[in-house]
């Protein structure tokens, strides 16, 4: 008797996910196998190669946005990737997948909220979670259900350019907020229309990677003022530690992640004791799948197996074999897949490898619910850049705001103030406000996105009454009579900060303040009653010789879309309650010669972890 596709088991939604997965695994081809296992950057695929290679996921790189950067051409492009997939000859549908690092970063108009390092700075778990699941209903709206986040890094150099992405220097803080983020991510039940698949990132060590031991070499890049090739120092470098400092620091967070419901791990561009992660046997398979008993996938980094050997078909063979399920070859994906037949024909990776890879895939697609609803639903696309999603945004970025210096109760500024003087270009730049992975992988400065800025917060709470005028540069010449002894102003705000950045592009040797941001504050101290600094920034900056020159110093990391909650702070209509996640050195010194002995004074940080007046 002939079996209908209906009452085939792969087809049965009531049958169990592992039958269903071992009824349709061996159905599948060799070269259907490879496509499962093969992740491509949208840029370099059309719908219609999706269908012919059997390509089992797609994904959008910081920038990856389509020509209409809306929700509704978001959907479409990602519909059309989707509708391909059901066209192959087993229908195996396709996952989508992006870096929504805070927010769904890439979608203009989307609620872009507190890169990590602020959301570490609230301590409030219950708040990532409501984030978590603002952002799955953002990233649902456009099509896709697959989130390349949490960072789970635990970093032990401020110089790393990744430091922003990760919550805290602490382990058990990165722990318990990544956590909340991935619960609010994928919610009670995966096959939720509104859930999204996590992937704690990046396995394992990365922010203990030594300084000086990076390799990678980006181009030339015109529009950050870099016209030579620029070398990472410590992103994508090694990490050099024994394994129970390795364990006790840098692996808790995943363990943590597998038993709140993690099926997506990716492996770090870093290398454990000079051994790429994507090559390392011990660690991805006999750690992770053995002893944590992790039964989801790995997927790589962007071009992540590259790097695992230098001639390119080695590298396949040992990135797959040392555990590796899915591979993003972001761009050449016909070479990957080229070279994995020649591998299997050639028995250098097993058979029996390539079905554990597909299993598991295949495994977290039926839990995802792919197999019963493998389009997306437009009816969610109502969710992008809701109110409530603002309000949560703002909520976030005031309860993520530290304050570290308050001489003479000079916050919380009265809003009756007569004038307010505000300096600094970080001050009305959404752009620079919002940082990396912010609709560019590297962000940029200017009107990117929707959004308030600190200044225009600012000029929304104050009463009507009060003046406020911004110079960027700070020179306020129509206001200074040449007599540098008189104030023309109440308050002066100096808003500084770093230029946006990602990954090893923000690898910074020396974070002190420039020349130009010094100046900015001893202009304002010359103008100003009270100077008030406010940090954009991903990660402390050194500031300790200009820090007697304030009267108050706040950070407020690199807040998002939402300003307001900013000026909610400063005007003392939400208290401050923010705690430093990271230790703030007082010196270079202090960073880059953490293990010499420096003298009990020099070894002090100038504001300890936790530190934060309320």
């Amino acid at each position: 008797m002939n079996v209908s596709p209906s009452q085939q088991p792969d087809q049965d939604p009531a049958a169990a996910i592992s039958a269903r997965v071992e009824d349709l695994l061996a159905q599948m081809s060799v070269e259907e196998k490879i496509g499962q296992m093969t992740l491509v950057e949208k840029n370099s695929l059309m719908p219609e190669q999706v269908t012919r290679y059997h390509i089992g996921a797609v994904l959008s790189g910081g920038g990856g946005f389509p020509p209409d950067n809306s929700t509704g051409g978001w959907f479409e492009m990602i519909n059309g990737f989707k509708e391909a997939a059901t066209q192959t000859r087993l229908g195996i549908p396709l996952i989508y997948g992006v870096d929504a690092v805070h927010g769904h970063n890439n979608l203009i108009g989307a609620v872009i909220y507190p890169h990590n390092i602020g959301l570490g700075a609230t301590r409030d778990p219950e708040l990532l979670r409501r984030i978590g699941r603002a952002t799955a209903e953002e990233m649902v709206a456009t099509g896709t259900r697959w989130n390349y986040a949490p960072c789970v890094a635990v970093p032990q150099d401020i110089r790393w350019g990744r430091t922003y992405e990760s919550y805290a220097e602490d382990t058990a803080l990165v722990t318990e907020l990544a956590t909340a983020f991935l619960q609010g991510l994928q919610q009670d039940d995966l096959a939720g229309p509104l859930s999204v698949l996590a992937t704690p990132k990046h396995y394992a060590g990365d922010g203990g990677s030594t300084w000086g031991t990076a390799t990678s070499i980006y181009p030339a890049i015109e529009s950050m003022g870099i016209d030579v090739p620029f070398r990472y120092e410590i992103d994508q470098g090694d990490t050099r530690l024994d394994e129970d400092t390795l364990r006790a620091v840098h692996l808790a967070p995943y363990i943590a992640a597998i038993k709140a419901g993690a099926l997506v791990i990716m492996p770090s561009l870093s290398s454990y004791n000079g051994v790429r992660m994507h090559g390392h046997r011990y660690l991805l398979t006999e750690v992770l799948k053995g002893e944590l008993g992790f039964s989801g996938f790995v997927v790589s980094d962007w071009g992540g197996i590259d790097q695992v050997d230098n001639d390119y078909h080695q590298a396949v063979v040992k990135a797959i074999n040392a555990g590796v399920d899915m591979s993003m070859v972001p761009t050449d994906y016909r070479r990957f897949q080229e070279h994995m037949g020649q591998a299997i024909t050639s028995g250098e990776i097993e058979v029996a490898r390539i079905d554990d890879a597909v299993r598991r895939i295949l495994g977290v697609k039926f839990k995802m619910g792919l197999f019963e609803q493998p389009v997306a639903d437009k009816q969610y696309q109502s969710l992008v850049g809701t109110v409530e999603h603002r309000a949560l945004a703002r909520e976030a970025v005031g309860r993520s705001v530290v304050l570290l210096k308050n001489e003479n109760r000079c916050l919380p500024l009265a809003k009756a103030v007569p004038s307010i003087l505000v300096a600094g270009q970080w001050a009305d730049d959404i752009g620079l406000q919002c940082g990396g992975w912010t609709v560019s992988w590297l962000g940029s400065a200017g009107k990117i996105t929707t959004g308030t800025t600190i200044l225009e917060a600012i000029q929304a709470t104050v009463s009507t009454a009060t003046k406020v005028k911004h110079d960027p540069g700070g020179e306020f010449a129509d206001l200074s009579d040449g007599n540098n002894d008189q104030k023309v102003a109440e308050v002066g705000l100096v808003v500084l900060g770093e230029m946006p950045y990602a990954e090893g592009l923000g690898d910074r040797a020396d974070l002190s303040l420039s020349e130009a941001d010094i100046a900015l504050i001893e202009g304002m101290r010359r103008l100003s009653e009270k100077v008030v600094v406010i940090l954009v920034t991903g990660r402390p900056l050194i500031l300790s010789d200009q820090l007697p020159l304030m009267d108050a110093l706040v950070v407020a990391w690199l807040p998002g879309s939402e300003g307001q909650g900013v000026a909610d702070v400063l005007f003392g209509d939400v208290p401050f309650s923010g705690k430093l996640s990271f230790s703030w050195p007082r010196s270079m010194e202090q960073v880059a010669h953490k293990d010499r002995e420096l003298g009990e004074e020099a070894a002090k940080p100038l504001f300890p972890f936790d530190f934060g007046l309320s």
